[in-house]
């Protein structure tokens, strides 16, 4: 079992930026390949980034890149996305995930933790 914690969402104003924090536990972290995702009112839920195990890789969507940053911290089992420029468009329910250690980039349809997800409000 892998427990996961986003921190981090809140209300902020277009243009603005936030730091969601997803804390992991349950699993050696630097095994696990993590991701972001959001899921907005009345849509599926989608992909929004992702990253390898030792943080080399990483995977954007592309309404996010150039904007979104995800990054990791494995002494810490943290992963992060930096979220700038933010648009009222951003606006979702944010959730980290992992399929549990078994694939090098989460998907989602291979995710099989999840968080319970941190709400993103941008006003414009």
């Amino acid at each position: 079992q892998v427990q996961l914690v986003e921190s981090g969402g809140g209300l902020v104003q277009a243009g603005g930026s936030l730091r969601l924090s997803c804390a992991a536990s349950g699993r050696t972290f630097s095994n696990l390949a993590m991701g972001w995702f959001r899921q907005a009112p009345g849509k599926e839920r989608e992909f929004v980034s992702a990253i390898t195990r030792g943080g080399r890789s990483t995977y954007y969507a592309d309404f996010v890149k150039g904007r979104f940053t995800i990054s990791r911290d494995n002494a810490k089992n943290t992963v992060y996305l930096q979220m700038n420029s933010l648009k009222p468009e951003d606006t979702a329910v944010y959730y980290c995930a992992t399929d549990g250690g078994f694939q090098a980039i989460v998907t989602i349809n291979n995710a099989r933790y999840w968080g319970q997800g941190t709400q993103v409000t941008v006003s414009s």
